[in-house]
């Protein structure tokens, strides 16, 4: 269990770097809209993100 959690995260870390290494500015504008919107939204984009997660972990099994 430990190895596939690592290997969940390892994977994360990577598909949240490709927008940075391969496109910094628009990375730096999306950073700058998310700077301007309320915890409310961003809560909610938090929550929509764990929703998915769990979705497709579940489609997996």
């Amino acid at each position: 269990m430990g190895d596939l959690l690592l290997g969940a995260l390892a994977l994360m870390l990577v598909v949240e770097g490709l927008l940075p290494f391969l496109s910094p500015g628009t990375w730096r504008q999306v950073f700058e809209r998310a700077l301007r919107m309320s915890d409310g939204q961003i809560r909610f984009l938090g929550l929509s993100s764990m929703i998915v997660g769990l979705l497709l972990l579940a489609l997996l099994r």
